[in-house]
């Protein structure tokens, strides 16, 4: 497993952007499957976005396709949530998560995908 750092959550108004990052500590990102999901109290995880960092092929949630965009440093070792147009709805905490095992087809999208977690992030979007 991988030590996940997130950091880049906080408060902003409707429309507004924030980006998020999570960094590696411990390994680099080489063959992992990075993604984000968020979770608000009392609801299950959901999925946000995941990239393949060695393809740099991404997946989005069709409720945060064409708003949130994720990219990755090289140099950094880091993969970056950017998320545009923020709404309201989009309140909650936002948890980062790395996968090297690789087991799924196509989108690794679900949480049982993932073998590490960071310690989340709060986003607040007020109306």
């Amino acid at each position: 497993q991988v030590q996940l750092v997130e950091s880049g959550g906080g408060l902003v108004q409707a429309g507004g952007s924030l980006r998020l990052s999570c960094a590696a500590s411990t390994r680099t990102f080489s063959n992992y499957a990075v993604g984000w999901f968020r979770q608000a109290p009392g609801k299950e995880r959901e999925f946000v976005a995941s990239i393949r960092w060695s393809a740099g092929t991404t997946y989005y949630a069709d409720s945060v396709k064409g708003r949130f965009f994720l990219f990755r440093d090289y140099a950094k070792n880091t993969v970056f949530l950017q998320m545009n147009s923020l709404k309201p709805e989009d309140t909650t905490v936002y948890y980062c998560a790395a996968d090297s095992r690789g087991y799924y087809a196509g989108a690794p999208s679900r949480a049982s995908d993932f073998e590490s977690w960071g310690q989340g992030t709060q986003v607040t979007v007020s109306s």
